[in-house]
């Protein structure tokens, strides 16, 4: 059964410039994140410095440009001392995050090296947590300090005399939760973060400080937190920070493909929440939003067969080395949620300024690895690096025309869209969801406005068995593949959606 939807666009609804830093990935020593992931010497494509070559091409393509690190729930007890200086006299650590043991082998010098090699900048992430505001500062100098004090000397001793430039920052992590090291309530954190930004803008104005926010809509912080941190921090910080994680519980596919919803949700309430603070202190500035972890996580699932001897061997009381943890395999309708959050990341592209997939290899990850073997791209892949690589110009506010379908998050729009336009190169990106599980959507496009003639490339996301994942085993079961349906005529598009899909379409 097909049905059809409608979609205008006009060229002078813009929302905002496309932010490049939307397109920002998360790394956290966890699992298999750095340790067998990004770093592993003994591999046949090891660079000297010992990463792995096969997924540093893959983290290109995917299209990251800013890559949170190093936590996290791992930030909250991270001593970043440990991770600097001669490898052999760096300390092993008890890792009490994810309950393993730390190496050390991989540091901010290490980091920093690994992200010029992906062509990503850096956003670094203070423990306040179990640490404060002079750790912070002597962080801030090691990395960005020029030659000529102690700790920078230190920096360029241990080989890298140039400082990093690191401009953005997270000031902590998730610290209104329990399971936080360190956790605390708003007032506390809010007066901690106030004064750790106050001193690290005297160190170096200008930096960009993101707040942390409610870890999720769920917390019964959620709102409440975010009012009292910046009544605390406003004047000192440029951001707050946006947390989700979603999945499909109980078999209800429908509530999962509306995902989204949440996400608007969440932030035009962290939106709203900012500019009350603003009114109510009289501010000129306006508080942007850093949606720093966000994806699909089977949260609570057991052990896979591959995770179970290292979660045994956690619950025995043991502290392995990158133990096999949250290794989340995507099918295809989890690759639809990804790309249809992907589209309201952009629609709300005139608050939110940075977003983080969470995370970027073998944790709840697009790429996956093998230990000593292959590395290959994950469902969620295809989404995010065409998303990254397609959307220019200025995100476009599209007019739909769709039916709807009842979910657990309220009434969910069976096709969704974001609209980039690039007048400079003469071109635009349209991405579409077809959230309906039974049917096809016929839809229509105008972009007469936008005075473009041809349908360059047209991709879907779709799979008569939207749980088919790639998997070690079948490594490109699933993929983007033509769709040959997508036509223009006389300043319409018009594009065949097949159900649990998502499609991205170039115009010049």
């Amino acid at each position: 059964m097909t049905s059809s939807a409608s979609i205008t666009v006009d060229r002078a609804a813009v929302v905002a410039p496309v932010h490049r830093r939307l397109f920002g990935a998360f790394v956290e020593h966890g699992g298999r994140g750095v340790h067998t992931g990004l770093y592993e010497p003994g591999h046949p494509t090891a660079t000297e410095d010992g990463f792995r070559g096969d997924v540093l091409e893959l983290v290109r393509e995917l299209g990251v440009t800013t890559v949170r690190y190093p936590g996290g729930n791992f930030v909250s007890g991270y001593r970043w001392e440990d991770g600097i200086g001669p490898r052999e006299r760096r300390p092993r650590r008890r890792e009490l995050a994810w309950h393993a043991t730390e190496t050390n082998e991989i540091g901010i010098d290490e980091f920093a090296r690994w992200a010029r090699l992906a062509g990503s900048e850096i956003m670094l992430a203070v423990n306040l947590g179990t640490r404060d505001i002079l750790e912070a500062l002597d962080l801030l100098e090691y990395v960005n300090g020029a030659p000529g004090t102690t700790l920078a000397d230190r920096r360029a001793a241990n080989g890298s005399p140039d400082p990093y430039g690191i401009r953005t920052w997270c000031l902590g992590n998730e610290l209104d939760g329990q399971w936080q090291l360190g956790y605390m309530t708003a007032d506390d954190y809010g007066k901690l973060a106030a004064r750790t930004a106050q001193a690290m803008n005297a160190a170096e104005p200008g930096l960009e400080l993101i707040a942390c926010g409610s870890s999720w809509t769920g917390m019964a912080t959620f709102g409440e937190w975010e009012r009292v941190v910046l009544e605390h921090a406003y004047d000192h910080v440029s951001h707050i920070s946006c947390h989700a994680y979603y999945f499909e519980q109980d078999g209800d596919l429908g509530s999962f493909l509306a995902s989204s919803l949440d996400m608007e949700h969440f932030i035009r309430t962290t939106a709203a929440t900012a500019d009350h603070v603003k009114a109510k202190l009289r501010k000129t500035k306006t508080i942007g939003i850093s949606f720093d972890e966000w994806n699909v996580w089977y949260q609570g699932r057991p052990p896979t067969e591959s995770e179970a001897p290292d979660a045994a061997r956690i619950k025995a009381g043991e502290w392995p080395v990158a133990p096999r943890q949250l290794e989340d395999v995507y099918s295809v309708a989890d690759a639809v949620v990804v790309g249809s959050l992907l589209i309201t990341l952009l629609r709300n592209a005139d608050r939110v300024e940075f977003a983080n997939l969470a995370q970027l290899v073998n944790v709840i990850a697009p790429i996956m690895t093998e230990p000593g073997g292959p590395a290959w791209r994950q469902t969620t892949f295809f989404p995010f690096s065409l998303t990254a690589r397609l959307a220019t110009g200025v995100v476009l506010a599209p007019r739909i025309r769709t039916g709807e379908y009842d979910s657990a998050r309220g009434a969910a729009p069976l096709v969704d869209a974001a609209v980039t336009f690039d007048e400079a190169a003469g071109s635009a990106a349209i991405f579409l969801v077809n959230r309906g599980m039974t049917g096809s959507q016929t839809v229509t496009i105008d972009v007469t406005s936008l005075g473009l003639t041809a349908v360059a490339q047209a991709l879907t996301l779709h799979d008569d068995d939207m749980y088919a994942k790639n998997t070690l085993a079948d490594q490109t079961r699933v993929g983007l593949t033509k769709n040959d349906s997508a036509a223009f005529t006389d300043g319409v598009v018009t594009v065949e959606l097949p159900p649990v899909s998502w499609t991205a379409l170039t115009l010049t």
